[in-house]
């Protein structure tokens, strides 16, 4: 039977919102609407009035109930290949509430540190990228570009999350060939993989999934549309999708495929509703008595699917400035054509992206 735990509708739904705004026809994408939920959360967290509202319509749901679903899938567990970092760092002169930094303390890998934006800001850019680093084990180098955060910045919230996962039926890497892809662009051939067994299945709105099982409860989901540009799937065509799941025999046919992005998120955000935040109307007295609203949100993320099985990692930082005043036969499965991917943990979305034209990471290695 496939795995008991799916993916919550409100996360689902807050996934596929943010996804359709970052989706381009012609072009790969990969986000983590873990990293991102975890610093909307956060933000709502300080959040009252308006700028709770939005944020809450677009997540599904209040930071008292999110966090933990968040926290859940990226718990520590013997032999799991996952690591998460929160990060909050604020100037000395910057009153915070204790609730708050208490909030941020409490999620895994926390650091709640001062920060001299005003006297230091290219050293405080070194510490969130040497943290953000490590956590990802080297997959994201530099979250934050020189000349972020600014002198002016009052605070930096930051989310860092990796993981890798081995395949439970990896496949075998002496039968992956170059077979046919049709991108957007035309007909190419890529390094692709096969792979004949049961494995999860569903297929429900013009869209088949198949559920590639990892150890520790990671898995990832590869979703594929019955027909050439294909609207994007809606949250609760993602969740029919997990509903309707049953082992079966499946031929599979996978490119390898790696694919990062670095993208910034106001836009896409406001565009989906949250608005305020980024505004002098901005409502952030859960934080502190100064008023502040966010400036900019920044995010990158990459991931690689080989023979033996994933690893990917991704960083959000929100910047945060003083406020004026006032996301039987064997099935055939073959992807030959863009896909859409998901790797996820428990109750969450680690990572969600589409791949248009699949760029080789090279064969796996022991």
């Amino acid at each position: 039977m496939p795995p008991r735990t799916a993916p919550r509708t409100d996360h689902l739904e807050f996934a596929a919102a943010v996804d359709r705004r970052l989706a381009r026809h012609d072009a790969s994408h990969v986000w983590s609407p873990h990293s991102v939920g975890t610093v909307l959360a956060l933000l709502a967290a300080g959040a009252s009035g308006r700028t709770l509202d939005e944020l809450r319509s677009l997540l599904g749901a209040g930071p008292e109930e999110l966090l933990p679903a968040l926290d859940a899938a990226v718990e520590a567990e013997e032999g799991l290949d996952l690591a998460a970092f929160n990060g909050l760092y604020v100037p000395a002169d910057l009153p915070l509430l204790p609730r708050f930094a208490e909030r941020v303390g409490a999620r895994p890998g926390a650091e709640v540190a001062g920060a001299d934006f005003a006297g230091d800001a290219e050293g405080v850019r070194r510490r969130v990228n040497g943290k953000v680093s490590d956590t990802t084990r080297g997959l994201i180098g530099e979250l934050l570009p020189r000349g972020v955060p600014g002198k002016d910045t009052r605070l930096l919230l930051v989310n860092a999350l990796w993981a890798k996962v081995a395949w439970v039926d990896p496949f075998d890497p002496a039968y992956t060939r170059d077979r046919a892809f049709h991108s957007p662009g035309g007909r190419r051939k890529v390094p692709t993989m096969v792979r004949t067994g049961r494995c999860p299945f569903s297929r429900a709105h013009g869209w088949g999934m198949v559920t590639l099982e990892g150890h520790h409860g990671l898995s990832l989901d590869v979703l594929l549309p019955d027909e050439p540009g294909a609207a994007p799937l809606t949250g609760g065509e993602l969740a029919a999708l997990h509903r309707g799941r049953s082992v079966q025999e499946v031929a599979l046919s996978l490119p390898r495929f790696s694919v990062e992005t670095d993208t910034s998120l106001v836009e896409p955000l406001a565009s989906l509703g949250v608005r305020r935040m980024a505004t002098d109307e901005a409502e952030f007295d859960g934080i502190g008595p100064e008023p502040l609203k966010v400036d900019e949100i920044l995010h990158r993320s990459v991931l690689k699917v080989d023979e033996r099985g994933a690893e990917g990692a991704a960083a959000t930082a929100a910047m945060i400035l003083t406020a004026a005043a006032v996301p039987r036969r064997p099935v055939a499965f073959t992807v030959d054509r863009p896909f859409v991917f998901a790797l996820r943990r428990r109750g969450a979305l680690l990572f969600l992206g589409r791949v248009t034209d699949p760029v080789d990471p090279g064969p796996s290695r022991p």
